[in-house]
Parts: structure tokens; sequence; C-alpha cells
């Protein structure tokens, strides 16, 4: 199936690593130029190697994207090099844990961390946006319905990133951009990996996560979540916008006790 997205470019931000690799190496392997931006430039550097062995092509940007004049300079360094901008998938984010007993310094502070450059990003790519009819993405979390514990900073911004995806739907109307999230519960990570090895026994805590996952008892797989992505940028899900998107063998809407 060709997904019309060939020579196209999409900013992916927290592109190096995790769910927004998988999503780099799906756009690329679509003939998409992603563009991959995040804090460490040796991962973006790397998965730029890999892409370009393939014959695929990309480009890496480098910064803290908590700052809004980074998130301009993404912009803007997007449209000198590569002329043009098709779509935003909005990924990078921590949980940080700032709960409620960490006070409303670092709640502000997670909140500046995960959610502010959701809005810069789009912010200032929004005028090519406009020209190219291009696509938003943002990618929440399961704890924005869930609740987690321990993290309201990374949850409060993960369901204002749900009401932003349904704001920008309705605003952007009159311009053909369509604005979609993904909700994503227990993906297959190397972040995921590295937390479940602080538990005395990772295999056994991973068992008691999966066993809750009704469908194949299974994590999603970062391929999943992008694979999803790509479509939903794709000219193929033309007329679908404003919608939450949730691929996660059945976690948050089948009941756990299924057996």
């Amino acid at each position: 199936m060709d997904l019309g997205i060939k020579d196209k470019v999409f900013i992916v931000s927290g592109g190096g690593k995790g769910i927004g690799a998988a999503i780099c190496r799906s756009l690329a392997a679509e003939g998409a130029v992603p563009v991959i931006v995040g804090r460490s430039e040796q991962a973006g550097l790397n998965l730029s190697k890999e892409l370009a062995e393939k014959g695929q092509k990309s480009h890496v940007i480098s910064c803290e994207l908590s700052e809004a004049a980074n998130c301009q300079m993404v912009v803007e360094e997007t449209i000198k090099t590569l002329g043009r901008i098709d779509g935003v998938v909005n990924n990078a984010g921590v949980n940080d844990g700032a709960g409620l007993e960490s006070g409303v310094e670092a709640f502000a502070a997670s909140i500046k961390l995960n959610l502010f450059h959701y809005f810069n990003l789009v912010h200032y790519a929004l005028p090519e946006l406009k020209k190219s009819k291009g696509a938003i993405l943002n990618i929440s979390s399961k704890t924005a319905l869930t609740g987690q514990g321990g993290t309201s900073g990374y949850a409060a911004s993960k369901g204002a990133q749900l009401a932003l995806t349904r704001e920008w739907a309705v605003e952007l109307l009159p311009f053909g951009i369509r604005v979609n999230a993904i909700i994503p519960s227990e993906v297959d990570t190397p972040q995921y990996a590295n937390w479940l090895q602080t538990f005395d026994d990772p295999v056994a805590r991973l068992k008691k996560i999966t066993d809750k996952i009704p469908f194949e008892k299974r994590m999603t797989s970062a391929e999943e979540i992008a694979d999803l992505s790509v479509f939903l940028l794709s000219a193929k899900s033309s007329h679908t916008t404003g919608q939450w998107m949730v691929a996660d063998g059945g976690y948050l809407h089948l009941d756990r006790a299924l057996t």
C-alpha cells in the first residue's frame, strides 16, 4: 500500500530512542524524511546512519525542547535544510515522578518538560503546516486516563495533550490540518526495560504486567505504535481527525480479569 508520504518531511520529537525511533524508522521505510529531534545527539546520529545504510533519508537536530527558542530553532532549521514541513510528531517526554508530595515547583517543572514543547513545536511549525495541509500526532499515555500514582506532573501533561488534540483538530479544520493522538499503555522499549531492572525480580514483574494485558498477554511493540502513527500521518487516514487511538492489546478498554 502506498501511503502517499514519499519525500514528505516530519519532525519527530524524542526521535532518537524508543517509540520515537520506531516512528522514524517506519516513516523512512515509506520514503518520508524524518527529522530526528532529541537531547542525545549520538542517538540521533546512530539512527540516521542506520537509515542511510538502507538508502533512506533523515535529518538530525539535537537540543533541549523544554526551551521555546529551541523549538523555534528546530522548525527554522528544518525549513532551511529540507524546505518544507508536512507533519509534527510530538513524542518526547519523561515520566519523572513529580507527585503531590514533590511540591509546586517540581510539578511546574514537569509540566514544562512534558507539555510545553508539544505546543511550541506546533506553534512555530503552523505556517508550514498550513501550506502543506499537514498532520499533527500527539503521543500521550495511559496515565492520562488511568492514573498511576506519584506522577502528577506527567499525568497532567498527558491529559492536556489529549485535550489539545481535540482543541487543535477544531481550530485547524479550516486549514485541512488533521490532528490525532495515540495512547500507548505498556510498550516494549529500552527505557521500559531499564525501569524493569529496578525491581528485585524483573522477570516476575514483567509477567505480572503482561498477565493483565488481555490480547496475547504481551506488551505492545514500539513498531506497532509506529505503524499506527505513520498511517495516521498519511493520506490513507485523510478523514480522521480529533481522535485518540489506542493500540495496547485491550489494556485500557477490556476487562483485565478476562481469562
